[in-house]
């Protein structure tokens, strides 16, 4: 879903203002990640660069999906400067925990990072994936799944996001099924289960 697609003849980050977006450095490589086994014991850290060289090394995180009182999804497309999956769309939030720090801590840091808003984040489900990005590197994670709901728009932080949308669900279904190479691989994994498996956290509108 790059910058040649649209939707409903707008722009995906039509919404996205002057006022709604803002610059600021919230990691880089050096940041240390926490390395974990498939049951989540932590067994050590690793910068961010060597966890997704090659094949990649299994570290915690999460993902976030926000949805708003319509029943609609917060989407951000990644900013160009990824070095994994940039301009992939995805769900609203994801990222790493810090040494010492709760998850739902680290979730509502993150999204205040990248959305510009807090909120309570629910878990729903844990899972471990592995996928790779042509020659770049891989994400190899155990990462936990969190809903939450927001009612405004977003203040995004430009250095992690491209654009934005707030997505119907019944038309990411059919984007999902249409123009599946556009998503990010844990996206669509995550969607996949939130959807059946999870339906009762979805909101109805």
């Amino acid at each position: 879903m790059g910058a040649a697609v649209r939707y409903n003849g707008r722009s995906p980050n039509r919404k996205t203002t002057l006022q709604h977006v803002r610059h600021e450095i919230v990691s880089d490589a050096s940041e240390q990640l926490i390395l974990v086994d498939s049951n989540d014991n932590q067994v050590g850290v690793m910068d961010k660069q060597s966890c997704h060289n090659g094949e990649g090394v299994l570290h915690r995180a999460f993902s976030l999906f926000v949805f708003n009182p319509a029943g609609e999804l917060l989407l951000q497309q990644r900013a160009a400067g990824k070095r994994l999956w940039p301009k992939f769309w995805s769900n609203s939030c994801c990222s790493h925990p810090r040494q010492g720090e709760q998850m739902p801590i680290a979730v509502e840091r993150r999204c205040r990072e990248e959305l510009g808003f807090t909120l309570v984040p629910r878990f729903v489900y844990k899972f471990e994936y592995h996928a790779s990005y042509l020659q770049a590197g891989s994400e190899h994670e155990l990462c936990s799944v969190f809903s939450g709901h927001f009612d405004g728009q977003p203040h995004i932080n430009s250095s992690e996001i491209q654009a934005w949308r707030w997505c119907p669900v019944d038309e990411l279904n059919g984007l999902l099924e249409s123009r599946a190479e556009n998503f990010t691989p844990w996206f669509k994994l995550e969607w996949q289960r939130l959807s059946t498996e999870f339906a009762h956290v979805l909101p109805t509108k």
